[in-house]
């Protein structure tokens, strides 16, 4: 409990001590990466003040044991480092569908709908042009179906372009 409360007030402060930027009012990409859940994902961000975003992210996937699909909607709040260097976190949830295949016993019972809670963190590089690279980290928490009742950990790429 202490270290939520700790996590918290970081973060609090964080808000409060952020330098004022420009994020775009949008963009629009992909998220490349995945673990064991939906991989690639189309990618768009609305900017909602300075530095408060909506990134809005659908994924999809045809594997060997399943085939699924995916959007989630993560809050961010993004802070300058230095120049067109960000770094940005945030919280939120997704949604999706899952298929196991039936030659594959594991996935039978996971078929359906799932839903998962977020969290976010990463860092990007504005360029002077209108792109966007960005590198993530995003954990997910299966809340319903037993396709999503673990702890998944996704690291990706991500390639916007901002307008």
């Amino acid at each position: 409990m202490k270290k939520l409360v700790l996590l918290a007030l970081c973060m609090f402060g964080f808000t409060l001590s952020s330098q004022a930027q420009t994020i775009a009012d949008n963009a629009l990409g992909l998220r490349l990466g995945g673990s064991d859940g939906v991989g690639t994902e189309i990618s768009y961000q609305r900017g909602l003040s300075e530095n408060n975003r909506l990134e809005l992210d659908l994924g999809w996937r045809n594997g060997r044991y399943y085939d699924a699909f995916k959007l989630t909607g993560i809050y961010q709040w993004v802070w300058n480092i230095e120049g067109g260097f960000n770094w940005y976190a945030g919280f939120g949830a997704g949604i999706g569908s899952v298929d196991g295949n039936e030659d594959h016993r594991d996935w039978n019972d996971d078929d359906g709908l799932f839903i998962t809670a977020a969290g976010n963190v990463g860092i990007e590089y504005n360029f002077d042009f209108p792109l966007l690279l960005s590198l993530d980290f995003r954990p997910e928490f299966g809340v319903i179906n037993a396709y999503g009742d673990d702890v998944d950990f996704d690291i990706a790429l991500g390639i916007r372009y901002q307008f």
